[in-house]
């Protein structure tokens, strides 16, 4: 109508304001409808995250334990930081699919009427193109679906690199483990193809609107030779505009329904793994118990789950209501397999289980939550403070909570960061003492603590006077010496009750418990040696840490947070509620606020590379011109006279204007394509300097940062870099070329309209100045509050047995909902602001449009119809390219959070050099394994006092020496030092003669092995696991497990040596793992071996054949045995107490027990003299 009017000679002026008036009200109605259809989505949206998430946390809370074990924590990160938002974006694209079907069906109606037949080749052109598409997107969802899973085997990689950090710096394999960065070169691979086959498909979708065009207009005009005027030519264009919206919708649907179904197959994948059968054990956890038998089980065969081979056969047990059981037996026998059972975590093959009462249980690895101790230990239920109060003292952790800067609030930090491994596991212990139920299942929870703690806590808990008297406890033990106060004894060996009865039956039989007792020459030990705390030297009222023999008090709140056992000790007590004095994140993640600098935007266009992002623009410009030609060049078609009713130069004019069509086409997938490269490129640099920046860095930082910050970072913030910044960055440089064209052609054609068009831009760049700001704030609080989700899910996967034993997965859904809830009330001012700047922005579209319309009214004596047709019917186009500049400016802007998120730890301190050009340590050194301290002293943090000082000895090559004192002593600080995990605050550390501050730091561990406390084995092959840097043959791994004697057990695993290992080992046994971590030593065949309470986890039987073999195996080496069990070090030829940081004693066993000094005491202690 608007082309009607310029074309009448002398039309009224009234019409023409009308109908621009007119066109302003009809896209403003558009606009108001189209936002508010968007809002109504976005919120559906969230909704649905909400829903899948919680779908995907209850799922965590009910899988067996074998699923579990095929899974890692960060393949459930991966689901629901990245797959459940990949799923729910579907949902903002389900109206792409049918409703430009509708404009489709509506243009070809439109063009037939105003072209006649001609227009029937629209349609054959369009149909034409669909295969191409189809082909396409199944070409996609096959590199879509190798991409994740290339993603999870990068996620599960890496969430096990942050987990075991401490064990990955301890043998120096941080080398070793960027090949995590092979992984990720396959899966931008896969990502760089499918962005490739997307260009493609979205070019097809662009020029589908050109070939249209030009083959209507030919057929018209060479064909059917009628004569091309400016109504026909512009209005067709404008329909045909209609229509490219239409389906430059199509592909982004299509792109993200294929992106969705994968993560659809993936979540049911997951949703669809097997869970704990609840009619596993009939279980009733009311009534009273009194007289009755609270665990029965009859003829019952256990297996891991439905696939796998049964672990436990034929069992037949009868517990009665307040009989301790003591389950006993070799490493692997089953024992932790029967607590498993019944607490329905294994698949039951067949017979009858059943339990009589409340259930609460004690893992071996103890599992706390990252709240305070009082959270920890009520664990849901209501606070009684009497019973809190002898719960605490009973477990020996009343000293440890007196000393807490807020007391029972104190927060321990994520896996209990701020504690020890002996108060973890006490921890743990306390909250199922807690919890007055009726059966306790506790899996050796005196492993982890010194001998004195140790009988404390039998006596006042397990015992038959301790707290839980009168309840059913089955205690899984290695402490043999507790036995003769147990009411029932089950010797398990190789899945099957060997024997059972009480103590003296069995003595009497000389049986299989008469062997265990054969193999433990000292029966006196209470438990394995309790995890160093970092410990002040002297209480914090003036009295001497070591003054009560019988319940010494350990310090939980170190300077330097320790998980293990090897890091902090005698420290002085440092407040948790100053977390950042350390210079990094802790606990809560880190927040930048203000708009994103320009250095982070410089920094990701750097990851691109100058060339390529000069390449890019000259490719966009360049098709922009090609654009700008072909419909200047439609405008002088249009104009051109008409003789007999045809036009004279409709050949050349069509023949021109196809190539124009061409050369956009052809620019346009090339400046796509040189996006898409730029972004792969800058991905996987980024993410290299990310996971290089976390590696280098010392392993306080990993003790101080919670885990789900962390896998934040390496999972969600990652995605956005690898797909929504080029995403954006492609749609921003199309849509802001795009936008230059339109004002350049409505300023040339109608130069009135600059009047308009300069105000409405800066009103353009105050809105979205102004939403800028909020916006990525409120994008920075999404992400830290993310963060929390992960956190929970992560730390819930871990403790999921623990929180199905307590019955309370309610109140971890509750927390986990609330949790998300709070990401979510984040999430939706976000949603809100994106609505606000979209609808004022069209607003100002229209505007524009309005302003083009009035000018050419204005201008009309002056102007041709083709001028006119060709302003206008830019300037319809400039509502939906100036809302698409603005939409994506402002997403690229939040999504450039993400690289700013991968930055942040690149400001951390770091390690020192992996190697040193100028090493005086070449091979073979360390060539004898002499040690020599000098004055050694050790800090944890440059504010707080020497943990360890004055330290001076010297251990000859060949030597075995022990190290040992009370907790907090400085025993491991040794080992710390020694591997540089801690620099020397004064003096220094000689090896063979050679500064170790003078060796490289991947030199210096790679020679020296360590058997930590705590076995990890990582996910993936066995193989692997025993011979990380591939450096020895099949033949010599099978013979160092021959010397462990697993050489039986690997044989009989599916694969062997390439049998694949669960996450953390979780598949095997702790004592398996240990002697895993013996044949690893073994293989690697260094000068000096460290073993920092490596027994504490194997009956006495294994330790005597670890001992065996150190004598035997390791007989030229150097060896320092860190003990607190006396036993371990009985055959040293010296050894060192170790008192406040300190040498206190030095000697060989005998001469110091003959001094009675702190040797002595600590023997006694023990029960060994």
């Amino acid at each position: 109508l608007f082309l009607e009017f310029i074309g009448d000679p002398k039309p009224p002026a009234w019409k023409g304001y009308l109908l621009a008036v007119l066109m302003f009200l009809s896209a403003c109605l558009q606009t108001l409808f189209e936002q508010q259809n968007m809002y109504r989505l976005k919120v559906l949206q969230m909704r649905l995250r909400s829903a899948i998430t919680g779908l995907v946390y209850r799922k965590v809370l009910a899988l067996s334990s074998g699923s579990r074990k095929a899974s890692a924590v960060g393949d459930v990160v991966n689901l629901v930081s990245v797959d459940v938002q990949r799923l729910t974006e579907s949902i903002l694209y389900l109206n792409g699919l049918w409703l430009p079907l509708v404009w489709i069906v509506v243009c070809f109606v439109y063009l037939w009427q105003l072209l006649g037949p001609s227009a029937l080749t629209a349609i054959a052109v369009f149909l034409s193109l669909l295969p191409l598409n189809f082909f396409i997107t199944k070409k996609r969802n096959h590199h879509q679906e190798e991409q994740m899973r290339q993603k999870d085997s990068r996620a599960r990689l890496t969430s096990s690199i942050l987990r075991n950090s401490k064990t990955i710096k301890f043998h120096g394999w941080e080398g070793a483990f960027l090949r995590v960065l092979g992984i990720r070169g396959q899966e931008l691979g896969a990502l760089r193809t499918s962005g490739l086959l997307f260009s493609v498909s979205l070019v097809s979708f662009k020029v589908s609107t050109f070939l249209v065009a030009l083959v209507v207009f030919a057929v018209h005009t060479l064909v059917a030779e009628n004569a091309m005027d400016a109504e026909k030519a512009f209005v067709t264009l404008t329909v045909l505009n209609i229509l490219n919206k239409a389906q430059a919708f199509l592909p982004f649907s299509i792109h993200s329904l294929v992106q969705a179904r994968v993560s659809f197959d993936r979540l049911v994948t997951f949703l669809c793994l097997e869970e704990v059968d609840p009619g596993a054990v009939d279980s009733s956890s009311s009534g009273s118990t009194a007289g009755k038998d609270c665990i029965t089980i009859h003829s019952a065969t256990f297996a891991w789950s439905q696939e796998s081979p049964p672990c436990l056969h034929r069992i037949n047990l009868t517990v009665p209501q307040g009989c301790l059981l003591a389950v006993v037996g070799p490493v692997g026998a089953g024992k932790s397999s029967l607590l498993s059972a019944l607490l329905g975590e294994l698949s039951k093959v067949e017979g009858f289980v059943s339990i009589e009462g409340a259930v609460a249980y004690v893992p071996q690895e103890a599992w706390v939550q990252n709240t305070s101790v009082v959270e920890n230990v009520c664990f849901g239920q209501e606070l009684d403070p009497p019973w809190l109060e002898r719960v605490l003292e009973a477990c020996a952790l009343q000293p440890d909570v007196d000393s807490f800067p807020e007391g029972v609030h104190t927060s321990i930090g994520e896996q209990g960061m701020n504690l020890s491994g002996g108060q973890k596991q006490r921890l743990s212990l306390a909250r199922a003492v807690y919890r007055k139920a009726a059966v306790y299942l506790l899996d050796d929870p005196l492993a982890a603590l010194d001998a004195h703690v140790g009988q404390h806590v039998f006596n006042q808990v397990i015992g038959p006077g301790g707290l839980l008297q009168g309840t059913t406890r089955i205690l899984v033990t290695h402490a043999l010496h507790i036995l003769p106060q147990a009411d029932w004894i089950i010797v398990l060996a190789n899945g099957a009750i060997a024997e059972m009865g009480s103590y003296q039956e069995l003595l009497q039989r000389k049986g299989a418990l008469m062997c265990l007792l054969d193999q433990a020459r000292q029966p006196g030990d209470t438990g394995e040696g309790e995890t160093e705390p970092g410990t002040s030297t002297k209480d914090p009222r003036g009295t001497s840490a070591g003054r009560r023999p019988e319940l010494r008090r350990e310090r939980s709140i170190k300077s330097v947070p320790e998980k293990d056992r090897t890091t902090s000790e005698a420290q002085t007590e440092v407040p948790l509620d100053d977390p950042d004095r350390a210079g990094w994140p802790a606990g809560k993640d880190s927040i930048q606020y203000g708009r994103v600098k320009a250095t982070v935007h410089l920094a990701y266009l750097r990851a691109v590379g100058t060339p390529l992002c000069l390449y890019a623009l000259f490719l966009f410009l360049c098709q922009q011109v090609a654009s700008f030609c072909r419909g200047y060049w439609l405008s002088l078609w249009a104009d051109d006279p008409a003789v007999g009713g045809q036009q004279t130069q409709a050949a050349l004019r069509g023949g021109i204007f196809g190539l124009l069509g061409c050369l956009q086409a052809i620019g346009l997938f090339a400046s796509m394509a040189a996006v898409l490269l730029g972004g792969v490129r800058a991905s996987r640099l980024l993410f290299q300097r990310l996971l290089w920046d976390v590696v280098r860095s010392p392993i306080s930082f990993f003790e101080r940062t919670p885990i789900g910050n962390l896998l934040n970072r390496f999972s969600k913030e990652t995605d956005t870099v690898d797909v929504d910044i080029p995403d954006k960055l492609r749609s921003l440089l199309m849509y802001a070329f795009g936008l230059l064209e339109v004002s350049l052609v409505v300023a040339v054609a109608t130069p009135l309209a600059i009047v308009a068009i300069l105000p409405l831009f800066l009103l353009y760049a105050g809105f979205q100045s102004l939403y800028v700001v909020s916006s990525c704030q409120l994008r920075r609080l999404e992400s830290a509050s993310y963060s929390s989700v992960c956190s929970h899910m992560a730390e819930t996967f871990q403790g999921s047995t623990v929180v199905r034993a307590f019955r309370t997965q309610a109140p971890f859904v509750a927390q986990n909902n609330a949790r998300v809830d709070e990401s979510q009330r984040i999430s939706f001012p976000r949603l809100v602001a994106d609505r606000w700047l979209a609808a004022n922005v069209e607003l100002l579209g229209n505007g524009l449009v309005f302003a083009a319309a009035t000018c050419a009214v204005l201008s009309k004596a002056h102007l041709s119809a083709g001028l006119v047709g060709f302003s206008v019917s830019a300037a319809l186009q400039v509502t939906q390219t100036l809302q698409w500049v603005v939409r994506n400016w402002t997403d690229l802007e939040n999504s450039i959070v993400s690289v700013e998120r991968m930055q942040d730890y690149a400001w951390t301190p770091k390690e020192a050099s992996w190697r040193l050009p100028t090493c005086a340590a070449q091979p073979p050194w360390p060539h004898g394994g002499q040690i020599e301290f000098r004055d050694f002293g050790l800090r944890y943090r440059p504010e707080l006092p020497l943990a360890v000082q004055g330290v001076s000895f010297k251990i000859h090559a060949g030597e075995k020496v022990g190290i040992v004192g009370r907790t907090g002593a400085g025993k491991s600080s040794l080992a710390s030092g020694l591997l540089r995990l801690q620099e020397a605050a004064e003096g220094g550390i000689w090896i063979d003669g050679v500064p170790i501050a003078h060796v490289g730091l991947h030199t210096l561990r790679s020679r020296i092995s360590i058997i930590p406390q705590d076995p990890i084995l990582f996910p993936g092959s066995l193989r692997m696991n025993l011979d990380l840097l591939q450096e020895h043959s099949d033949e010599a791994i099978w013979a160092a497990l021959e010397t462990v004697q697993l050489k039986a057990l690997v044989a009989s695993l599916p694969g062997q040596l390439q049998y694949k290992c669960a996450d953390r080992g979780e598949d095997l046994s702790v004592g398996q793992k240990q002697l895993l971590c013996l044949a690893r030593a073994l293989l690697r065949k260094t000068q000096i071996l460290i073993l920092d309470e490596a027994t504490a986890a194997v009956d006495p039987g294994t330790e005597l054949q670890m001992q065996a073999m150190l004598g035997s195996w390791f007989a030229q080496c150097t060896v320092l045995l860190i003990a607190h069990r006396l036993r371990s070090v009985m055959d040293c030829a010296r050894v060192l107490v170790m008192d406040k940081g300190q040498v206190a004693e030095s000697g060989s066993p005998a001469q110091l027990l003959a001094q009675k000094g702190l040797f002595y005491r600590l023997a006694q202690e023990s029960g060994l003299v």
